[in-house]
């Protein structure tokens, strides 16, 4: 199989990065959503229809891009490291940050919501006895924003067993051509639609289906609920073949606006039917959560394929601010969630518009974040366990000429 040229790289690694980055963006939303207060930390007292449908649009496509770079990627490198080195490289940049993370995470998140209690009761500590906590079983665990994290783990796992089953079974390779023939025909602007049908179908039939939030995320289990595999199990396994025929990259960039329209007309569609704010009631099974899953599962795929061919279009070049930004993007996402959700406890009562407040609160988080990535992981052993590689520390000295 023919490498990719490097620069036709840097396109997909800020796209991967521009996802995380989004993920941080689309939890400062929440706050400020009409009825926060029914599945958030807090409600803002400025709720904003329009971050609403930011939250909306981010969400949409988002993780759907982010595995099927994911799986892109897998596949790269498992040809270019082989099998043991990939699994020793992905156990070292995915599971241990999950393990280390995810209680720390957990800790931090849960003195914000005490804290937040704390707030809210006037200085004390509310009598009125609490929710029940998880169970930390399989079925009731929960991942918060690292359920990411693990499910890459369960599609690497799934796609590695896959690929040595196929090896052994179709030693002529007539399997991988049928493949490579079918992604050649689904990689063009409405035929993404064979790869959506499975999500819609399993948006369709989802019981207690909440339409306007997409695609459930699965971060209270560690079971994969349906549309969940659907979208981001069949997004994994795209990007995978994809990179089985790198000079599809070309087809996905040169078609990126006919993806775009597609995605747009698509979301006109569901939000004329669904409405532009969040429904806060699960749908019923019937004509109507049926007329919405197949809009919304195509729009995301469509605004997926639009993103891949966006970058490759416009961000296929060398940029040192964006290959910064992509390496601080996985610690920037591994952290944020406990430093958004104090922000958004400390501003929720402050009554200033949400266009003022909404950039100052992304400022308040990122700027820190970002310091700690320069001075913490960026040239130290986290840079490279984390990015597979620790960045020199480059110092220019200055040269003053003769005379």
């Amino acid at each position: 199989m023919t490498a990719l040229a490097p620069e036709r790289l840097h396109g997909l690694d800020a796209l991967r990065g521009t996802a995380l980055l989004l993920g941080i963006v689309l939890h400062m939303t929440m706050s400020f959503l009409p009825g926060a207060k029914y599945f958030w930390i807090v409600a803002d007292s400025q709720p904003s229809t329009s971050l609403g449908m930011v939250f909306f649009a981010i969400h949409l496509f988002r993780m759907l891009t982010f595995f099927l770079l994911a799986g892109y990627f897998a596949r790269l490198g498992v040809e270019r490291l082989g099998v043991a080195a990939f699994i020793k490289d992905r156990s070292r940049r995915i599971a241990v940050p999950l393990l280390i993370g995810w209680p720390l995470s957990f800790a931090a998140i849960v003195l914000v919501v005490v804290g937040s209690a704390i707030i809210a009761n006037g200085g004390s500590l509310p009598t009125t006895p609490s929710p029940p906590g998880p169970t930390f079983l399989p079925n009731n665990f929960p991942l918060t924003h690292l359920w990411f994290l693990w499910e890459l783990l369960l599609m690497y796992l799934a796609a590695l067993s896959l690929r040595a089953v196929v090896m052994r079974i179709d030693r002529g390779g007539r399997l991988g051509r049928f493949a490579d023939r079918f992604m050649r025909l689904t990689a063009v602007p409405g035929a993404m639609v064979c790869w959506a049908a499975p999500l819609a179908l399993a948006l369709a039939m989802q019981p207690g289906w909440f339409a306007w939030f997409g695609i459930p995320t699965p971060d209270q289990t560690l079971y994969p609920n349906v549309p969940a595999a659907a979208g981001f199990g069949l997004a994994f396994a795209f990007g995978w073949l994809l990179q089985r025929q790198p000079a599809l990259l070309a087809t996905l960039r040169a078609h990126w606006p006919w993806h775009l329209l597609i995605a747009l007309a698509l979301v006109a569609i569901f939000l004329f039917i669904e409405g532009p704010k969040p429904t806060l009631l699960p749908m019923t099974m019937g004509a109507e959560q049926w007329l919405l899953a197949a809009p919304y599962a195509i729009a995301g795929w469509s605004a997926t394929l639009a993103a891949i061919g966006l970058a490759l279009r416009f961000a296929s070049g060398y940029s040192a601010a964006r290959r910064y930004l992509a390496d601080a993007s996985y610690w920037l996402y591994l952290i944020h969630l406990p430093l958004v959700m104090a922000v958004q406890v400390v501003f929720a009562r402050v009554d200033w518009p949400w266009p003022l407040k909404f950039p100052l609160m992304l400022v308040l988080v990122l700027a820190p974040m970002l310091a700690s990535y320069h001075a913490c992981v960026r040239y130290t052993f986290l840079g490279d366990w984390l990015n597979g590689r620790r960045m020199p520390r480059v110092v220019t000295a200055m040269k003053t000429a003769p005379g």
